[in-house]
């Protein structure tokens, strides 16, 4: 059977058997993929929490989303192995690559189900823009239930990756060591000048050329210090990384859970 989401697989499921999934062995073999292939940051923003990026249509094609067809790529040796759906796959390789980075172990919870066609998928737009301010952040993610230290939180994933001009538009890094999960996204809004610029795709962004390596922020990372209710968590992160870390581990979970939240999740350890 072949998913249209540009790789074949050998079978859809659409349900986890949560008994069934040797979950030790499963992400054993997710440490092994992030360590081989240096894909912890990519994995992180893999997919959605009904498994609705797996079709070449509909939200796989939301500008938002640009790239992650590239992890959903990398995991598919994996999903075939187990029964598991696309969306508690992706949900738990987030979990396991941000601890693979150094990041916070996330409380992860496993049942989700895949949608059955594209003809589910949500319209475009839900999704941040990065060439927008605060006032846009909060519509987005206060429309999710997000409050404005959720938001700050959820940002500092911005500590790992990369922009790639060929998918979202932008170019560059935010830190200069991508791969690893710290507070060094708000130590670098807070000490770091940004200049405007423009990526090759001619798209708005700021650049520092200060250190090593030049690292970048988008209109939404700047928008955290000029409004004064997000600044404040931006100069507690950048000062506590165990706060930073806790707040980052309870948005994100809350993130991976929406619509889920009273659907008998079950959570693995």
């Amino acid at each position: 059977l072949s998913l249209a989401m540009g790789c074949a697989v050998s079978r859809t499921v659409q349900k986890t058997d949560v008994e069934k999934v040797n979950w030790s062995s499963l992400r054993q073999d997710l440490v092994n993929l992030i360590e081989e292939k240096k894909c912890g940051p990519i994995l992180i923003g893999s997919g959605g929490a009904r498994g609705a990026q797996r079709f070449g249509s509909g939200e796989s094609k939301h500008g938002a989303n640009a790239g992650l067809d590239v992890a959903r790529k990398l995991l598919q040796e994996i999903h075939e192995k187990y029964p598991i759906s696309a969306a508690d796959l992706w949900a738990f390789a987030a979990v396991v690559a941000t601890s693979e980075m150094g990041g916070p172990e996330i409380k992860f919870r496993a049942g989700r189900n895949d949608i059955a066609t594209a003809a589910e998928c949500v319209e475009e737009g839900r999704l941040p823009d990065g060439d927008k301010g605060q006032d846009h952040l909060r519509a987005i993610f206060g429309r999710m239930g997000f409050n404005d230290k959720d938001i700050v939180a959820l940002s500092g994933a911005h500590t790992v990756g990369k922009c790639n001009a060929d998918r979202s538009g932008f170019e560059g890094k935010w830190t200069e060591n991508s791969l690893k999960f710290d507070n060094s996204y708000f130590t670098n809004l807070l000490t770091k000048e940004y200049k405007e610029e423009k990526s090759e795709k001619g798209n708005p962004q700021y650049g520092n050329e200060d250190g090593k390596e030049k690292t970048i922020m988008l209109m939404t990372d700047l928008a955290l210090t000029k409004d004064p209710e997000f600044k404040k968590y931006v100069e507690e992160f950048a000062k506590d990384e165990k706060a930073f870390f806790a707040a980052y581990a309870e948005a994100f979970q809350k993130l991976q859970e929406l619509g889920w939240e009273k659907k008998g999740l079950k959570e693995i350890k």
